[in-house]
């Protein structure tokens, strides 16, 4: 059997997402948990103007979930750890027969980070796929959504501090990533990146997701993060990944077509370096959900984004809250591909 990725921009049947449900997602106050619950929300009602939305709920939260979804979104009952479902989650895969599959990578907490649980989050994979009816496919590759970008047509890009982090891999080389990779969602071209974002690869981050820096919006095509202030580390960091990915090619041997997605003005949160990107964004059918953040380049990444995928609305959340916690929009979706459309 011969497993594919499709493209996010592919037909899908649903979105997924997790509620969040406890520790620094929800904050130490009512009113942070409010904040945070009216964040995901407003995501979930976002794409729900596109297509279905199912949510992954805790027993015990069910009720208060209740209060901000609206009825049409779907609910399943699962324990959690957090609310990222993007690396929590499974990652559909299609065959030609029209079957569904579910990657189950092996989850630890984002490289066993020592503020992070996973107990409950690291089945989280198998609930979504048995929720969907999807055959499970399993892998022994520590591995996060947000983690690699596929465009569905054999070429996948990663992050040597990543898949080859000695706390997700010990051990494992690029030949052997990139081998799983082949096997579970069909990639047999392999773009490696060598870091990610700044703030990224702190204390509080994911040491490298590629879902930050660099987004796929059609064949051939690469949307790409560029810090342009000088000041803000991510400028030497956005210089060297475009150099990286103006050498590479496309499975098919092509170079990409390459547009360089403006960072936010906004340098600083008040702790540290923000890590503000509007590459972090989730296609739908007929949409993209977008990321803003009251700055100053908002319109213009809007209407790059909207350039790059046309014919669909481009919707945007304010995304600031999501990012305070950790990741953006992409993070706290994932997509599940309708099957037998190509």
């Amino acid at each position: 059997m011969s497993w594919r990725m499709p493209a996010e921009t592919e037909p899908q049947e649903q979105l997924w997402m997790a509620w969040p449900s406890g520790g620094y997602t929800l904050g130490e106050t009512d009113a942070e948990a409010h904040e945070a619950r009216a964040a995901w929300a407003a995501v979930a009602h976002a794409a729900l103007r596109f297509e279905p939305v199912t949510v992954v709920v805790r027993r015990e939260d069910r009720a208060i979930a209740a209060a901000y979804l609206d009825a049409r979104i779907g609910v399943v009952e699962a324990p959690l750890d957090d609310a990222w479902m993007r690396d929590i989650g499974p990652s559909f895969v299609t065959d030609d027969d029209g079957r569904l599959g579910a990657v189950d990578w092996v989850f630890n907490g984002w490289g066993q980070q020592s503020w992070a649980s996973w107990e409950h989050d690291s089945a989280i994979g198998r609930s979504v796929a048995q929720a969907a009816r999807a055959e499970i496919v399993t892998s022994s590759l520590v591995n996060e959504g947000g983690g690699f970008q596929t465009d569905g047509q054999g070429t996948v890009l990663l992050t040597e501090s990543v898949q080859l982090d000695p706390f997700r891999n010990p051990g494992l080389t690029k030949a052997d990533v990139e081998a799983e990779f082949q096997r579970t969602i069909g990639a047999r071209h392999a773009v490696w990146l060598p870091r990610g974002l700044t703030r990224d690869a702190k204390e509080f981050g994911t040491r490298g997701h590629v879902d930050l820096v660099a987004a796929m919006p059609a064949p051939g095509a690469l949307l790409v993060h560029v810090q342009t202030n000088p000041e803000h580390p991510d400028h030497e960091v956005s210089q060297e990944l475009l150099e990286v990915l103006h050498a590479s090619r496309t499975a098919d041997g092509k170079p990409w077509q390459i547009t360089e997605v403006p960072a936010p003005e906004q340098l600083h949160d008040g702790e540290d370096w923000v890590d503000w990107s509007y590459i972090n964004h989730v296609a739908v059918n007929g949409g993209v959900i977008a990321c803003s953040f009251g700055d100053p380049q908002d319109e213009k990444a809007l209407r790059l984004l909207a350039d790059a995928y046309r014919g669909r609305q481009v919707s945007a959340v304010d995304a600031r809250v999501i990012f305070a916690r950790g990741g953006g929009i992409h993070c706290i979706t994932q997509q599940q591909p309708r099957v037998g459309i190509r």
